[in-house]
């Protein structure tokens, strides 16, 4: 009989205590082969919205309908055992009404097993952040760079390189906050802005092109293995180069194709 304790997931209180504390570390994942690496080390994974660029080739996370999600959101859950899992609600699945979000942020919890989901918007959404908070679904919270909303804002511009908007981000902030959110990102924002705000409200804030006094970092992770064919955003820090390995081994794997040198001795049965 094991003695081994059983793993258990990180938690949402869990990652609202770590405010101030040892930094958060997230990535992306959409997948169970690599959810179970990112496992290991992270202290929570979003599926996010991303997947409809990154996994399936759309120019922008609009398009994103709520059941990719939930079936790249089973996939990430089926692939881990320690790390909080936390859900994207992708564009047009919570604007409409605090009901219709709770409606879809109750699938997405059902049907995938994740323990929380993450929708975009700061004062606008704090009705319905409280809405879903208060019948038991834990939000974290995204503002400053709101790809969904990528149309109205012209594309993707960093937030805050005026000072005069910084009063908007803060109040953004606040309100998601004060509405019941465990956590916020903070995306595409200049560094002082991003700093100011993660003094001054008592949620943990996640950057994503923010600020290292933000109590936890985000990257998508095929940006930051190389396996963006594109270049990737001036904040993203690449740790491998994936996409020249891969390369590499299928242009030897087609090589040896044609020179009729795969499958060898070694790959054949006798």
């Amino acid at each position: 009989m094991s003695t081994q304790a059983p793993v258990r997931r990180t938690t949402v209180p869990q990652i609202a205590k770590r405010k101030g504390g040892d930094p958060i570390v997230s990535l992306t994942s959409y997948h169970a082969h690599t959810a179970a690496i990112v496992d290991r080390h992270a202290d929570f994974i979003l599926v996010g919205d991303s997947l409809g660029m990154v996994m399936h080739g759309m120019e922008t996370t609009v398009g994103v309908p709520l059941d990719l999600m939930i079936m790249h959101g089973r996939a990430v859950v089926r692939g881990t055992q320690r790390a909080l899992i936390v859900v994207d609600m992708p564009f047009g699945t919570y604007e409409e009404s605090p009901n219709v979000a709770f409606r879809n942020a109750a699938k997405i919890m059902k049907e995938t097993g994740c323990g929380a989901v993450k929708l975009e918007g700061g004062m606008r959404m704090a009705e319905t952040i409280r809405f879903l908070t208060e019948r038991g679904i834990p939000v974290m919270a995204h503002t400053g760079l709101t790809p969904q909303s990528s149309h109205v804002m012209g594309g993707f511009r960093t937030q805050g390189r005026d000072e005069d908007t910084w009063g908007e981000h803060l109040e953004d902030a606040r309100a998601v906050a004060l509405a019941g959110a465990f956590a916020v990102v903070l995306e595409g924002m200049v560094e002082p802005l991003a700093a100011k705000i993660t003094r001054e409200i008592d949620i943990p804030t996640i950057g994503i092109g923010a600020s290292a006094e933000c109590d936890g970092q985000i990257l998508v992770l095929e940006d930051m293995l190389g396996l963006n064919p594109n270049k990737p955003p001036k904040f993203v820090k690449v740790y491998g180069e994936l996409g020249s390995m891969i390369e590499k081994a299928v242009s030897d794997y087609a090589d040896d194709v044609r020179s009729r040198s795969f499958p060898g001795e070694d790959q054949v049965y006798r």
